[in-house]
């Protein structure tokens, strides 16, 4: 199958142009256009996660949280609504057409052998000056391996994403870097925010804002430095995450007992190497 000309869907599938993939190998992510069409949307991705946003879906204990760091609130006041492991929740929803599209692009970008480590729902509530999410790496969440560390993190625009209502930033090419930056937690504690960040300094830094139409996916590399906008508009933003790594990279986090859930205790340990 060429690659010669523009990304787009093939069936189930999707193709990567060279250009993409040059822009995610320069880059540490691109953008692709038009990964999930408006039918399938409506019909695969958008009932579902609204399920999790109306709480039809029960979710366990930590797994459910406000990411913004704010202590105190209920679920109906949450600013930055992060469910983990969605698909874990709602099992029918596994092997969708995004999931298989992922998976394809994964393959192309980062090598075959790719597969679902986790999903994840941030959905920001509008007019919430406090939803910035601050600048981090993926990477530094997850424990050190042994095994091929490779990720796709492949993240789905479920309404448009602009500048205005929180859309993702990144400083392009700091994937090259040959360190991790140095993270600490969001807030006073590890358990008070469920996040950790670092430093960037945008005076110095070339930083580029990446907006995203409905139905666009994002994907960028687990070291790529990235932060998104608080949603300063009049309507919520939505974005849904398939992270997809190598099989033995799955298996050697699991065999630690690190399944990405926040109510799994080495997910905390994880963040206290950063304390």
């Amino acid at each position: 199958m060429s690659t010669a000309g523009a990304s787009g869907i093939t069936g189930d599938s999707y193709t990567v142009s060279n250009a993409d993939k040059k822009c995610f190998e320069d880059n540490g992510f691109v953008l692709l256009k038009q990964v999930v069409t408006e039918q399938e949307m409506k019909d695969v991705i958008e009932p579902v996660y609204m399920k999790f946003i109306n709480r039809e879906v029960e979710v366990p204990g930590k797994d459910l949280c406000d990411m913004s760091g704010a202590q105190g609130r209920t679920p109906d006041e949450f600013t930055v609504y992060n469910v983990m492991l969605p698909r874990i929740y709602h099992p029918a929803w596994q092997g969708n057409v995004l999931e298989k599209r992922c998976k394809a692009i994964a393959y192309q970008l980062r090598g075959g052998d790719m597969h679902v480590d986790f999903d994840q729902i941030f959905a920001k509530r509008a007019c919430s000056a406090d939803s910035a999410f601050l600048w981090h790496q993926d990477a530094a969440y997850w424990p050190s391996l042994k095994s091929d560390t490779a990720a796709a993190n492949c993240w789905l625009a479920v309404s448009n994403v602009s500048k205005e209502n929180g859309c993702l930033r990144y400083v392009p090419g700091s994937h090259l870097e040959p360190q991790l930056r140095r993270h600490r937690p969001v807030g006073k504690t590890h358990e008070e925010s469920h996040a950790i960040c670092t430093d960037v300094d945008e005076s110095a830094e070339r930083v580029l804002d990446v907006p995203a139409a409905r139905g666009d996916l994002i994907v960028h590399h687990e070291r790529t430095l990235h932060c998104s906008y608080p949603n300063l508009s009049s309507e919520w933003r939505h974005a849904y995450i398939l992270n997809l790594r190598k099989a033995a990279c799955i298996a050697e986090e699991r065999s630690l007992g690190f399944d990405h859930s926040h109510n799994t205790q080495l997910q905390w340990d994880v963040f206290h190497k950063w304390a």
